[in-house]
């Protein structure tokens, strides 16, 4: 058997663990899919809110966290996954969803938001929006995770117009594929499990993304230098097949719920400081961290930025529009 099939093998025997149907002496169990490593921020969401029900539940249900695509899905597969009811959960990068609706890509879009509290603002206005969407996707959304902000991980600083025009960089959706083409770099959407070989190889010589946790130790061994842009502060999703979710008692409903709530305040906590805790972390790895770019740069992603901006609100219509000029006021 070749290696590759070993891999589909192991990838399908995981997914069919993952599904929210087995019987168990302590109750039902539910597999809670993730793309991203388990000491990223979503996949530290995802233990705190398997150990809350696992406490709450009453031996009803328990849930089994499955980070680093165990469960044989990537983010974008991941929505029909749940869908579909062949994972019962998963823990979703909203980017990687826009192509479904582009209220998934709300809090990707760059430079939206300037700070944590205007992100938590904005995703507070938008959560009917998110939920109707995901509904539309037979799946319940139960919590939210932000990100630290994305930045640039490359072989060499990006401070300037003319390095970023050189980059060959994954992005982790289409609106920074189409801004970053707008600079003159290639860019190309990438999901985060397919990135080792593509930097190994130097097909991809630089990464839109945060890094945070885990995630970074799989760039900083290939990107040494990490500029800072305050790109976006993008979202993960938390969600559950609403045909396991309606088949659940109340009282197993409500513990979910509760520790759903627990968990979102919990994740938006603990953003704070995480940048300067990912930035210390990078250093001590050898990473040179850049923290001012040219003005003439900074004028060029802007621009770009009002772009994309723009083209995203013509896809989101009347109800995105609304949002976006919410944050503009």
């Amino acid at each position: 058997m070749s290696k590759q099939a070993l891999r589909r093998g192991l990838a399908c025997v995981a997914a069919f663990m993952a599904m929210g149907v087995h019987a168990h002496p302590h109750g039902e169990q539910w597999g809670l899919a993730n793309e991203y490593p388990a000491s990223s921020l979503p996949g530290e969401g995802d233990a705190h809110f398997a150990r809350l029900v696992g406490e709450r539940a009453h031996e009803k249900l328990s849930i089994v966290t499955l980070p680093d695509a165990k469960a044989g899905y990537k983010s974008r597969e991941q929505l029909r996954a749940v869908a579909e009811g062949k994972v019962a959960m998963a823990d979703t990068f909203g980017g990687a969803l826009g192509d479904e609706h582009p209220i998934f890509g709300l809090s990707s879009l760059p430079f939206v938001v300037a700070d944590f509290a205007q992100a938590r603002a904005l995703y507070d206005a938008a959560r009917p929006a998110y939920e109707a969407a995901f509904a539309r996707h037979n799946q319940k959304l139960l919590y939210s995770t932000p990100w630290p902000p994305s930045g640039v991980w490359s072989k060499v600083a990006a401070t300037t117009a003319e390095s970023v025009a050189k980059l060959r960089i994954r992005t982790y959706d289409k609106t920074g594929t189409e801004l970053f083409a707008r600079l003159g770099a290639t860019a190309s959407v990438v999901s985060f499990a397919d990135l080792p070989p593509k930097l190994a190889s130097g097909e991809i010589d630089a990464v839109l993304s945060s890094g945070d946790g885990g995630a970074g130790r799989r760039l900083w061994e290939h990107l040494p230098h990490f500029t800072e842009i305050n790109y976006a502060i993008p979202l993960s999703f938390t969600t559950v097949n609403l045909d396991k979710w309606n088949a659940l008692d109340a009282e197993t409903r409500r513990a979910v719920e509760g520790a759903a709530a627990e968990t979102e305040a919990r994740q938006w906590k603990a953003l704070e400081g995480r940048l300067a805790q990912n930035y210390a972390r990078m250093r001590e790895n050898g990473m040179t961290i850049a923290t001012e770019i040219a003005p003439a740069l900074r004028t060029r992603l802007r621009e770009a930025a009002r772009a994309a901006a723009d083209d995203w609100a013509a896809k989101a219509g009347p109800e995105g529009a609304a949002l976006l000029r919410r944050e503009s006021r």
